[in-house]
């Protein structure tokens, strides 16, 4: 209940009043039935703009933190999240993975949206990154279609480490559903669901236009972390 209160009486009508969306394609969004709706990530706005511009239902897998975090902020964070009926995934330890695709699979099973990004994280400085291969096990082991969506401008208006977003128009474009009826039972094999992967995120990539780079998204921001800080050389 609190989901629909949210998103067609508090929420929605908000962010369609401060960030008047274009909306392109949303014809593609299944009417009924499973689906997957695979998309870019660039800000935290996302997990808001998207769903509510969506006339259907979607339930996003979001990362456990949001539902753990410390103090009262911590507790409303969590509280918001249960409510909209989002899943908490724990993305650490060694299962953590196939814990997110059997929790995805168990939403799809119910006829219901599934919305994931395949970067794993937001990326922090607005390029796209390596999909990772969970939303091509689903979308197999599912049989469902992916629908592929692009955000853009919302790394503008919100980007990581800015907790209030500036007032801009946004964009969200949603691609053809991609069929991949022609990986069936192909679900462990690595190199069909690389292949499948690569499609999807090749196909965000010509709605967003962002810039691609092959590597994942963590290993790049933890790469970039461990550099030594560089200081600014004062002058005599």
């Amino acid at each position: 209940m609190f989901y629909y209160v949210l998103k067609y009486v508090i929420l929605g009508p908000l962010l369609r009043l401060l960030f008047r969306p274009r909306i392109e394609g949303l014809e593609h969004i299944p009417e009924e039935g499973a689906a997957i709706v695979a998309g870019n990530h660039l800000s935290f706005s996302d997990h808001f703009l998207m769903p509510a511009i969506i006339r259907r239902r979607i339930t996003f897998l979001a990362k456990a933190e949001y539902f753990t975090g410390p103090g009262l902020k911590g507790k409303l964070t969590a509280a918001f999240f249960r409510s909209a009926g989002q899943i908490p995934v724990d993305r650490s330890g060694k299962n953590a993975g196939q814990a997110a695709i059997d929790e995805g699979l168990g939403v799809l099973s119910k006829g219901e949206l599934l919305g994931i990004y395949p970067e794993g994280t937001r990326s922090h400085d607005g390029r796209l990154y390596k999909g990772k291969v969970g939303v091509a096990v689903m979308a197999i082991k599912a049989r469902v279609p992916v629908v592929p969506c692009a955000m853009v401008g919302t790394f503008e208006i919100q980007p990581p480490g800015k907790v209030v977003p500036r007032i801009k128009r946004v964009t969200i474009r949603f691609g053809e559903p991609m069929d991949f009826s022609r990986y069936a039972g192909m679900g462990d094999q690595k190199a069909a669901i690389r292949a499948v992967t690569d499609e999807i995120m090749y196909a965000i990539l010509g709605l967003s236009g962002q810039e691609y780079v092959d590597e994942y998204a963590v290993k790049v921001k933890a790469a970039e972390a461990a550099q030594p800080k560089k200081f600014p050389r004062l002058r005599r």
